[in-house]
């Protein structure tokens, strides 16, 4: 597991824009409109499972998830925030930290699978990136 090694999934880099660059992990938005998601890829070849990491490496990408958690519950409203690494599609080590909204599009279900997202335009999307940047700095 190493750095420069690192290739980020085509399909996460297919589905999302990316936000900024933590000690760990690339925080990327994921292209949904429907839901404020962004996705934390720990920047280390190899790793498929939290457990893969290095216990250091373990204990920096939970503070990151704090850090982001705590960035997008100030930066959208929310009712609940959902964190999950699953990874059964995408194998490459993320982990999925979700603004939910009483009936928003798949409430109380997960998002996963439901429906098709609906991409966000560049009016909603450029505002969106520069508080997400501006709250993760």
């Amino acid at each position: 597991m190493s750095e420069t090694t690192f290739v980020l999934d085509p399909r996460l880099e297919a589905d999302t824009q990316h936000i900024t660059a933590l000690p760990l992990c690339d925080v990327l938005l994921m292209n949904d409109a429907r839901y404020a998601w962004l996705i934390l890829v720990p920047r280390l070849a190899g790793c498929t499972e939290i457990l893969d990491l290095p216990e250091a490496g373990r204990t920096q990408l939970w503070q990151e998830i704090n850090h982001v958690a705590a960035a997008l519950r100030g930066t959208v409203p929310c009712d609940k925030l959902n964190i999950g690494a699953l990874g059964n599609i995408v194998r490459q080590l993320h982990v999925h930290v979700i603004a939910r909204k009483e009936g928003d599009t798949a409430w109380p279900g997960p998002v996963w699978g439901h429906g098709a997202a609906t991409p966000y335009d560049d009016i909603a999307l450029q505002p969106l990136m520069r508080r997400l940047r501006q709250a993760l700095a």
